[in-house]
């Protein structure tokens, strides 16, 4: 009983289920510790609640498309493929150490992948045009349940996967900057 009551259990001895002076539990889970304030929202807080409870359910996915449609804007406007390598604006790693970083050739492969051309986007960055079919996938999948309630079958994606894909981008990004061939042939 004793720890019921030091917890706000049903003997706390106060109307609201907790021990006296304190915030009513409501939400709060069972053994939340008495004693802590409720602290009010400040005004920006409950602005942005009162925003979020009246934003359609469709704005989060179409603000999403509109950030893909500018980036794929970007990269067919840009033509990376003819830019030189020190157009602005540049990756600060190859910048300054003459490595490719590990999202370099990202950009050019993207612009190869949306003029259909997978061996050139597969030799600037190999990961990103294995991995842009399942990231496509994710997204529409999320969209859709997020828009029109669709409920498209679910990848498992699971913390070891995502590690394991983690660990072979590391190693790509090492192996691209080996000097030596055939680890040269994956310099971009």
């Amino acid at each position: 009983m004793h720890g019921e009551q030091a917890h706000g259990g049903p003997d706390a001895g106060h109307p609201s289920g907790g021990p006296a002076g304190a915030a009513p539990q409501g939400d709060w889970p069972a053994g939340y510790p008495a004693g802590y304030p409720v602290v009010e929202s400040d005004r920006l807080t409950r602005f942005v609640q009162r925003a979020h409870a009246r934003t359609p359910r469709w704005v989060a996915p179409l603000a999403a498309v509109g950030c893909v449609a500018a980036g794929i804007g970007y990269t067919l406007i840009s033509d990376p493929t003819r830019s030189a390598p020190d157009a602005l604006p540049t990756c600060l790693l190859k910048l300054t150490t003459g490595l490719d970083c590990p999202g370099c050739g990202g950009t050019r492969a993207l612009w190869y992948v949306l003029h259909a051309d997978l061996p050139a986007a597969a030799r600037h960055h190999f990961l990103f045009v294995f991995a842009l079919p399942f990231l496509a996938y994710l997204f529409v999948a999320w969209a859709g349940r997020q828009a029109f309630g669709w409920r498209l079958p679910e990848l498992r994606i699971g913390p070891k996967l995502i590690g394991g894909f983690l660990a072979a981008w590391l190693a790509f990004s090492v192996v691209r900057n080996l000097p030596w061939p055939p680890f040269t042939a994956l310099y971009v």
